[in-house]
């Protein structure tokens, strides 16, 4: 099963670079995006690609975060949110169940400059979102997760760890947070196939970063452990463009 993430930055902004004709070019079985920045009324123009089912889940907030989950697989179940009234008001989570793995599509908080959310987002998101996949691993399936997770794990995670060392994606509590997470049963797909630095999902818009390779890969694909003999194959598309971010992508045999 080919599975790919993205953080779009908008939905409606990356269907004016080309979107649908990469889409249908991905061939893959399931497509997550994050910051789609859109309710479904706002595309109902659109013709997606055939084949596919959109699953939306959008931000009572217009105009910001959201998620949607494409399919060409007919999950067996669609479910919205993490189950906690506040942290689900931003439409970052969708879990779609498979027959043999529930795969998670989730856009995680940003700890923002100044770090004016990082109490949110490590206190309170951080251990809400490792409780809900804990109760979703406990259903008997194994549990995939997949999307912009605004965390650069370690310092092979971006171009500049000694400068960045207290912003925001790259402070001692996020990672450590993420660690946490994988010490649980759970791998970076990832990191499973590629064990060197410059290899990266998202670029500042400024000073050329991208065209420099100046960036952070913020953006992953977390199996649970028991699934490693099924990867085949991860990957991350920087040559695909029309967002801030790339697509990353998973194989599972």
């Amino acid at each position: 099963m080919k599975l790919i993430s993205w953080n779009v930055n908008g939905v409606r902004a990356v269907l004016k670079k080309g979107f649908l004709d990469w889409m249908e070019a991905a061939k893959a079985d399931v497509i997550c995006l994050q910051e789609t920045k859109a309710h479904p009324a706002d595309v109902q123009h659109v013709a997606w690609v055939s084949g596919y089912t959109p699953h939306w889940y959008s931000a009572v907030k217009k105009g910001y975060s959201g998620t949607v989950t494409f399919t060409r697989v007919a999950p067996k179940k669609v479910t919205c949110g993490i189950g906690l009234p506040g942290h689900d008001d931003e439409g970052r989570v969708i879990t779609t169940e498979f027959d043999d793995f529930s795969l998670v599509n989730v856009y995680q908080p940003n700890s923002q400059r100044g770090l004016t959310r990082l109490q949110y987002r490590t206190e309170e998101w951080d251990p809400a979102f490792r409780a809900f996949l804990r109760k979703l691993g406990k259903k008997g399936k194994p549990v995939v997760f997949c999307g912009d997770l605004n965390v650069a794990h370690t310092e092979l995670d971006l171009t500049n760890p000694k400068t960045n060392r207290r912003n925001a994606g790259f402070t001692d509590e996020e990672r450590a947070n993420f660690s946490l997470l994988l010490s649980q049963g759970f791998v970076d797909t990832f990191r499973e196939f590629e064990k060197s630095s410059g290899h990266y999902s998202w670029w500042s818009q400024m000073m050329n970063c991208r065209a420099r390779n100046i960036g952070w890969r913020v953006d992953y694909f977390v199996a649970a452990a028991k699934l490693r003999p099924a990867l085949k194959r991860a990957w991350i598309s920087p040559e695909v463009m029309g967002s801030d971010h790339c697509p990353v992508g998973l194989e599972l045999t």
